[in-house]
């Protein structure tokens, strides 16, 4: 019957050894409940599982920190984060493979500059032939307004074909000064393309010339 006692009496203590040591492995968990009460346990706090727990080595030292699991608008947000980070990545590496493309199209500024001045020259030539047809249809405009005047007394008989011309005169004067205000604006954008293209080239030069050192 003693020994029995005895046996019980180490089964328990060989219970409490294991459990002490294991809680020791695992550590002391801490945290601050919702209403500001510090709680300490040695497993997970059920009442912080919504909020961030530490846990402690003997020492005190924080071994590890648990998070609460994320709510669905916080995984929303950071899915928002990783697309953004991703598409920001995809930015980056395409600007990277157009930087590779532009030097090698263009090798140094003097291939840049007979570039611009070939572009510039197109939209010259186009600027040219649009005042040609302009004039042109000024001096139809004249002479329809010379043939109108006939009709000034009497409006009512003027022929149809004649008020066809001149609406036709007309419209085609107001697109084609339309026409030559959009080739003004192209001179500003191909200088701006330009422009923006050999700050970055600029920058390419640079560190190839640094590289080839």
């Amino acid at each position: 019957m003693k020994k029995k006692w005895k046996w019980a009496l180490l089964s328990q203590l060989l219970i409490v050894s294991v459990g002490s040591t294991l809680a020791q492995s695992e550590g002391i968990y801490t945290c601050v409940d919702k209403v500001g009460r510090k709680l300490t346990a040695d497993r997970p706090i059920l009442e912080c599982m919504d909020r961030e727990q530490r846990i402690l080595n003997p020492s005190g030292s924080v071994k590890s920190i648990i998070t609460p699991p994320k709510t669905v608008k916080e995984l929303a947000d950071l899915e928002v984060q990783k697309k953004k980070e991703v598409e920001i990545h995809a930015q980056i590496e395409e600007e990277k493979k157009r930087d590779r493309a532009l030097i090698g199209r263009y090798p140094n500024k003097e291939a840049h500059d007979k570039v611009r001045v070939q572009a510039l020259a197109e939209v010259g030539q186009a600027r040219a032939t649009a005042n040609i047809r302009m004039s042109e249809l000024m001096l139809q405009r004249d002479k329809i307004a010379v043939e109108l005047e006939f009709f000034n007394k009497e409006p009512e008989s003027t022929p149809i074909s004649l008020r066809r011309r001149a609406e036709e005169n007309t419209r085609n004067i107001s697109e084609h000064r339309q026409f030559m205000a959009y080739q003004d604006k192209e001179v500003e954008r191909v200088n701006t393309r330009f422009d923006e293209e050999l700050t970055r080239l600029k920058l390419q030069w640079a560190q190839r010339a640094t590289l080839s050192k």
